[in-house]
């Protein structure tokens, strides 16, 4: 099954609303959705700081600030058969 990453931060409102858009788009794409709190370690944080949240797929980013439903679709639909 495909994977996205959320990367984020508690408190973050941003993450937050992208975390409702993404949760409203995994039943009907398929894809189960790790979220992973930067502030727990220090690479991730010095990485992505205030540019969060960011989304991965398989390691390239699709999103970061604003999830654009359009790009998350054709990033799924792309790797999944």
């Amino acid at each position: 099954m495909t994977t996205l990453t959320l990367y984020g931060k508690p408190g973050c409102h941003l993450c937050d609303e992208a975390r409702v858009v993404l949760d409203g788009m995994r039943a009907e794409l398929g894809f189960e959705l790790e979220e992973i709190d930067i502030t727990l370690d220090p690479r991730l944080h010095a990485e992505y700081g205030e540019r969060i949240p960011v989304v991965e797929l398989d390691g390239s980013v699709l999103a970061h600030y604003f999830v654009d439903p359009k790009a998350i679709r054709a990033a799924v639909d792309r790797v999944q058969p």
